[in-house]
């Protein structure tokens, strides 16, 4: 009879348990959109925030510390530098963007179209129900399991592309409600697929960055400022846009 050795069986069980925690995730990512998108408006607005943190949780339970999910004190005053770093560049680019004419259009998003709408989006809507919950899911929790698997490669790729496949169900009315996308792509079926395409990749892109400002700056802080100010300044710019070409 082989005689076992226990110690030679630990990483192993370990290799396993990360592997689980990586296919936990996704599925509860996975479950989390398709309800936040397909089933009311209170599961649309309480899901993914809800699902966030009891993910948190739940890895931290299992193991993943607080430095592994974004969240140590010790990282608030790097990740404090890149995030005002980050935010300054966004600030430029979008000034650049709605007051050049060509691109200008493409900030004419419906839901954006008055100054009320866009503060309370961008203030309330989309930290509390899209930034903060998405970044403690991706560069929180998804990216401490993933990179106890594969590493700094396999959190960058299979995070961001995760992240772009996210935002699929969010894109499905994209060209329908703006102006520029629908009028470069059209409105027909085709119009939407590509949109919906671009968006994919475009979200894909932004998880790169947003991962390597967690990676660089070790803490959720500077993704999440870089997140917010895609999201709620773009909004701010949409809605002044608006207001410009209606006044």
């Amino acid at each position: 009879m082989l005689a076992v050795n226990p110690a030679g069986s630990v990483a192993p069980r370990r290799a396993v348990r990360a592997y689980l925690d990586v296919a936990i995730v996704v599925l509860v990512l996975v479950g989390t959109n398709l309800i936040a998108h397909f089933t009311t408006v209170w599961a649309s607005i309480a899901t993914v925030p809800i699902a966030a943190v009891l993910l948190v949780i739940l890895s931290n339970r299992r193991g993943l510390g607080w430095a592994e999910l974004g969240l140590s004190p010790k990282q608030w005053k790097t990740g404090s530098l890149y995030a005002l770093g980050a935010v300054g560049i966004v600030l430029t680019v979008i000034a650049i963007g709605a007051l050049l004419p060509m691109t200008r259009p493409f900030f004419m998003a419906d839901r954006y179209a008055t100054i009320s709408a866009a503060l309370v989006a961008s203030m309330i809507v989309i930290p509390l129900q899209t930034v903060i919950p998405e970044e403690l899911a991706f560069r929180g929790v998804l990216h401490g399991t993933l990179g106890r698997v594969y590493g700094a490669r396999g959190v960058f790729a299979a995070g961001s592309l995760l992240f772009g496949l996210w935002h699929i169900a969010s894109s499905l009315g994209l060209t329908a409600g703006n102006v520029g996308l629908s009028g470069f792509l059209g409105g027909g079926l085709f119009g939407q697929i590509v949109g919906i395409a671009l968006a994919v990749v475009a979200t894909a892109a932004a998880g790169v960055v947003f991962t390597w400002l967690r990676s660089r700056s070790g803490s959720l802080i500077a993704p999440i400022a870089l997140h917010w100010s895609l999201n709620g300044l773009g909004a701010l710019a949409a809605a002044l846009v608006w207001h410009a070409s209606t006044s």
